[in-house]
């Protein structure tokens, strides 16, 4: 496939990468010569110096003959990734992207004016971001989690820490000691441990520190969270460090939902803006987040959350180490180095963001077949969810899992069809029109999209 990226900034190395890796023809457009060379020197890509959205430079890129164009421009040129992305489509660009930074366009009446006009998707990965950490606050037991159909399956993330009853079991031994009944709502797809995602075998030991994916039926959500030795937590109050438009955004979801919401910002004019814009009954405060006394006065100890936004990612992490001292539930830090990720986690971060992950999964679907209806990349591991809807006459549909000659590198977790939701085993058979969540590393994704079609 050949796919054009307009921008080489943070968003647009991070896909050029991802989808190079994925055997993908990668071409970069970008006005920053030294970017681009940043980029070429640890990427295997066509780097093309040029004014974005000039159409003698779109047509230099040859973007009629591109399958997908994604306009990546940091978020204040959004007039440019817009009128890119147009005029790639009408150049002659099968499926193109644009990213944005406007909440209004992202009404469905809006939306669908762009896509009138030829734009296939518009992500606002700021907005994305925001979205994915008020969810996860929902579910404040978890590393983190993912909602099929309306919460009909779940998978979620659990950290096996110091006191966890399944440390130095077997797989196997966990499986036997469970009801059949209580076996049917609920499976362990993978395992987490320092760089390596596991997809587990009868014989596999939990570890501590591992990073256990789940998935379940919604009641066997609850049967988890007994048998990982957990307890159930709900969030009504947050603290906020950083007053980025990521924290605006996610202190008026919250506010919204009845939570009390404290942001702390360093500096002083932004955090009048945001007293300004924000609503009366969150509390904007001037000062720094990183330092462990201030926090105290700030009465952090009766607060069961605390998001890190500073767009500092050594200061996210260290703060939420201290949050976690200090007594707090939940802690969340947004961390853009990749490098930092399993270093967070491992200082007992609960839940890393990356708005470059969750941007990857929503234009990685572009790359599959037209049976992917999503993908999201979980952090601490390099592995990817996906949910296809199955054709009629596809492969999948031909045996019982057990004896489709399915990649190793994936499971099968679940599937949703119609009303109806299963955990699904080796004898489980998929029919057409399913619903079906697949676990997989990132070089069984060819492999397994051609089971679907």
């Amino acid at each position: 496939m050949k796919i054009i990226i307009q921008g080489a900034g943070a968003v647009g190395s991070h896909l050029a990468k991802m989808l190079r890796a994925e055997g993908n023809n990668i071409v970069v457009i970008d006005d920053d010569a030294e970017r681009l060379d940043n980029l070429a020197s640890a990427v295997d890509i066509y780097a093309i110096q040029g004014k974005p959205n000039s159409i003698k430079v779109l047509r230099q890129a040859e973007v009629q003959t591109a399958d997908l164009f994604i306009t990546v421009y940091p978020s204040s040129l959004q007039d440019v990734n817009v009128v890119s992305a147009i005029l790639a489509k009408q150049l002659g660009a099968k499926k193109v992207v644009a990213r944005i930074n406007d909440e209004e366009y992202l009404t469905p009446e809006n939306k669908l004016i762009f896509k009138e006009m030829g734009i296939e998707l518009m992500f606002y990965p700021e907005k994305t971001a925001a979205d994915e950490i008020v969810d996860q606050l929902k579910h404040a037991t978890f590393s983190e989690t993912m909602d099929f159909a309306h919460g009909r399956l779940q998978i979620s993330v659990f950290k096996l820490d110091e006191n966890s009853p399944l440390l130095d079991q077997k797989i196997i031994e966990f499986s036997r000691s469970l009801s059949k009944e209580d076996s049917e709502k609920f499976r362990i797809i993978a395992i987490s441990r320092g760089e390596k995602t596991i997809i587990p075998r009868p014989d596999t030991v939990f570890q501590f520190g591992d990073l256990v994916f789940t998935i379940a039926k919604r009641e066997g959500v609850d049967l988890l969270i007994k048998y990982f030795g957990k307890k159930d937590v709900s969030v009504e109050k947050v603290m906020i460090i950083g007053g980025s438009p990521i924290a605006a955004m996610v202190a008026k979801n919250l506010s919204m939902n009845g939570i009390g919401v404290k942001i702390i910002e360093i500096d002083p004019e932004r955090s009048v803006k945001l007293a300004e814009e924000l609503p009366d009954d969150i509390i904007v405060v001037t000062g720094d987040g990183r330092n462990s006394q201030f926090l105290y006065e700030e009465g952090i100890r009766e607060y069961d959350a605390f998001i890190a936004l500073t767009g500092q990612d050594e200061a996210n992490i260290l703060s939420c180490v201290v949050a976690k001292k200090l007594g707090v539930f939940r802690t969340v830090a947004e961390v853009e180095n990749f490098e930092y990720t399993r270093l967070a986690e491992e200082m007992g971060v609960d839940t890393v963001i990356n708005k470059k992950l969750t941007t990857a999964g929503r234009i990685f679907k572009f790359t599959l077949s037209g049976r992917a209806r999503f993908v999201k990349y979980m952090s601490g591991t390099s592995a990817e969810v996906i949910e296809y809807t199955v054709a009629p006459g596809s492969a999948i549909t031909k045996h019982p899992i057990k004896d489709l000659g399915f990649p190793q590198g994936a499971i099968i977790g679940g599937v949703i069809r119609g009303n109806d939701s299963f955990i699904a085993v080796g004898d489980s058979v998929i029919e057409a029109y399913d619903r079906v969540a697949v676990f997989a590393l990132p070089d069984t994704i060819k492999e397994i999209d051609r089971f679907f079609k």
